[in-house]
């Protein structure tokens, strides 16, 4: 479990292609204080597992993780390479403040930055996604994007054949996760707010 509060954007610095997955090793610095194999990390949204660890001289380490195809395929880390930025979060423990929301790390669906709007403190940026995901996105509710726990500030119609979600970024935001920097045309990992999901379950369930 996680909070959506990305703690360090760390890089890609090798992937693997294996058969059936990819092996990931990203360089970090605060995100390896403490780690332990088998620990989880988000990836840019995805809950991942470690899997190796090799400190650096400086501070830095590089960590491994194994990612399956069916991961490969849902999220947009089937499209990162070495050299990519990503934003990273280790799981929570019970003394981790709830800074966010909760977040799974399991992506629901992978959107696309529309378009951005600069402002003088903030900066608003559209996101297209998935027509099946957009019940599920209500304004003032909150969003994970690319694992960066976000409030709604605008929506689209639910039956939009084309559904979009806007989230205004603070400098802090823009400055310390990959968000400051995705252009139009990227695509972005999401996860809706798994109570919406458990409370569409339970209402199947009455009918």
């Amino acid at each position: 479990m996680f909070t959506g509060i990305v703690e360090e954007v760390g890089t890609l610095v090798a992937r693997e292609e294996q058969t059936d997955a990819a092996q990931l090793a990203i360089r970090a610095r605060t995100v390896l204080g403490g780690v332990a194999l088998g620990d989880s990390i988000s990836v840019n949204g995805v809950c991942l597992t470690v899997t190796g660890v090799e400190p650096g001289a400086d501070g830095t380490g590089v960590w491994t993780t194994d990612v399956m195809a069916e991961t490969l395929s849902r999220s947009s880390l089937g499209a990162v390479g070495a050299g990519d930025p990503v934003n990273l979060e280790r799981a929570v423990t019970m003394q981790t403040r709830l800074g966010g929301h909760l977040v799974q790390g399991h992506v629901d669906g992978v959107g696309e930055v529309l378009h951005r709007t600069p402002g003088e403190h903030w900066e608003v940026v559209r996101i297209g996604l998935p027509p099946a995901l957009a019940p599920y996105v209500v304004e003032k509710g909150s969003i994970a994007v690319d694992g960066v726990s976000l409030t709604v500030s605008a929506v689209s119609a639910v039956h939009d054949p084309e559904p979009w979600f806007e989230v205004s970024l603070i400098p802090t935001t823009l400055r310390e996760t990959t968000l400051g920097t995705r252009a139009a045309g990227s695509p972005v990992n999401l996860e809706v707010d798994v109570v919406a999901k458990y409370v569409e379950r339970l209402l199947e369930a009455r009918r």
